[in-house]
């Protein structure tokens, strides 16, 4: 009498296949979140060589100025302290009727 087996070796059931899969899955989903949020926050312009300056909410209270100048990136923000101390006359700007605006050197004395 011949005995009945229910699993041959190859027919074995892994329980571990179906977590590499999900493995898989989730590698994929995180590498398209990273690129939506490479692509969203414009981080390839900050990876160019060309020099750039950022400002968000102009004349605001919350305003923030970000300067990029060769490898070289540096954040301001607006604040309400008042500056003191000393300093020269560099010159004097003009709003023009067009809204231009032009800058007049001091004189050196």
């Amino acid at each position: 009498m011949k005995k009945i087996k229910f699993f041959e070796e190859e027919d074995r059931i892994e329980p571990l296949a179906s977590v590499a899969n999900l493995v898989d899955v989730m590698l994929v989903f995180s590498v398209a979140l990273m690129v939506a949020l490479v692509s969203y926050l414009q981080v390839p312009a900050m990876l160019q060589n060309k020099d750039y300056t950022v400002i968000t909410n102009p004349g605001g209270v919350d305003m923030e100025i970000i300067i990029k100048e060769g490898q070289e990136i540096k954040h301001y923000e607006a604040t309400t302290a008042t500056g003191a101390g000393q300093g020269e006359l560099l010159g004097q700007a003009y709003r023009l009727p067009d809204g231009r605006v032009i800058y007049v050197p001091a004189d050196k004395k």
